[in-house]
């Protein structure tokens, strides 16, 4: 997944992004409202975790603002009000969940991965995704082809992620390298994506399903016939 982080306590955001970081999804982290339009407006996110309380504004007000917009990112609240009232005003501004703070990071991953499950709209709305003779638990990053378990690294991991959502569709270099790698990996370049697609490929060979290279287009995983 590509994650917006909006969190100014840097402890809480340093937990978060490592976090998610070691399941391989890339989290783009900002302290201030004006750093989040900035962010939101270069890239599109699977889903935002947003602070309510931030230096410079209310979190609420940039919910407010993505959602006038027609924009339908899922958006996870974090906030230390207690308050119902609050949290009724998160929810009818169109928040998609909340979060009390302190809070188990194990809960706050289950929540983004079920937010982002439903915003996908997939067939297959549970953690498991099947395709010909490959299973893919997408949240316990496990990983069957033929009946067989193949160890992938995180980085493998989200590149078979980004295939199997978009499977028998071309997917670009550009779209797996948004969903693999946050603003502060800039150092890596296209060429790290053929490289683990490349990788990929070769563990997935003498299955069912392949991956196919679509020369200036990108990529796509299909079953053989």
């Amino acid at each position: 997944m590509r994650i917006l982080l909006v969190e100014d306590t840097h402890d809480v955001a340093d937990a978060i992004v490592a976090s998610f970081g070691r399941r391989g999804d890339a989290v783009d982290h900002t302290a201030t409202r004006a750093a989040a339009d900035e962010l939101l407006a270069l890239q599109r996110y699977d889903v935002i975790i947003l602070d309510i309380n931030l230096p410079d504004g209310d979190g609420l007000s940039l919910l407010a603002d993505q959602r006038r917009q027609g924009i339908l990112t899922p958006i996870l609240m974090l906030t230390a009000r207690l308050e119902v009232d609050d949290r009724v005003a998160a929810l009818d501004r169109g928040a998609d969940d909340y979060l009390v703070k302190p809070f188990d990071l194990r809960e706050l991953e289950a929540r983004v991965r079920a937010l982002a499950r439903r915003a996908q709209r997939d067939p297959a709305k549970g953690s498991i995704i099947t395709y010909a003779d490959l299973e893919v638990d997408i949240a316990g990053h496990l990983v069957t082809l033929g009946g067989q378990p193949i160890s992938l690294t995180r980085r493998e991991f989200g590149v078979l992620e980004a295939l199997l959502i978009n499977r028998g569709r071309v997917i670009s270099k550009e779209q797996i390298f948004e969903r693999m790698f946050s603003f502060d990996e800039a150092d890596v370049g296209l060429n790290a994506v053929e490289i683990y697609v490349a990788r990929l490929r070769k563990k997935l060979d003498g299955g069912s399903v392949s991956i196919n290279t679509l020369r200036g287009l990108g990529y796509q995983l299909f079953a053989k016939q």
